[in-house]
């Protein structure tokens, strides 16, 4: 009895390929932004030739595209919840770490156009579902800086790495924001 497995198929082999491509390229993408990830590194890391990252790929763009997958589908709340723990809870899981993707796309979305458009697109969408919640005086406004100042903590923790984010359990720092939170999805006169 032979204990060898059957040799892999081509489309198997291509499969496999594929993989290991965008696992790099999603690492990379991932510590060091789109504009410092090359096609040639990527290659490097996936353990290919760079001639197949394009073959596969078609270029830079195209493969970062594949890479990055943004899950609006995730920041949606559920019906039945209310927003405020809906945002907090999404907070913290962002802030006990993020997938190499959305910090690639943290990391590119100021330097690269097409990415900022996916991002505004993504946090346009996002705002006016928590602005239909919040509702009342300015309610556009402030779904816009609760929206964003959660972004510039997950940037703070992630990308800059500031040391009091840095250092704290993420369950201390979405206590301390939720009463500004709150403040800002029902602000009593």
């Amino acid at each position: 009895m032979s204990t060898e497995e059957p040799p892999l198929s081509r489309a198997e082999r291509r499969r496999l390929t594929e993989q290991r491509i965008l696992e790099a390229a999603r690492r990379l993408f991932g510590e060091l932004g789109y504009d410092r990830t090359t096609i040639r590194s990527i290659a490097k890391e996936a353990k290919v030739d760079p001639a197949l990252v394009m073959q596969y790929f078609g270029n830079k763009e195209n493969l970062f595209r594949q890479v990055v997958r943004l899950d609006a589908a995730g920041s949606t709340a559920e019906s039945g919840d209310p927003l405020i723990a809906q945002l907090m809870s999404g907070l913290g899981v962002k802030l006990a770490g993020m997938p190499a993707p959305s910090l690639a796309m943290l990391r590119s979305m100021l330097t690269h156009p097409d990415t900022a458009a996916k991002m505004r697109e993504t946090f346009d969408h996002q705002i006016k579902q928590v602005s239909a919640v919040v509702e009342g005086e300015d309610a556009d406004l402030r779904a816009a800086l609760l929206m964003m100042a959660y972004l510039g903590v997950v940037v703070g923790k992630h990308l800059l790495e500031l040391e009091p984010l840095r250092d704290t359990r993420p369950e201390r720092i979405v206590e301390l924001l939720d009463p500004c939170f709150r403040t800002l999805t029902d602000p009593a006169p």
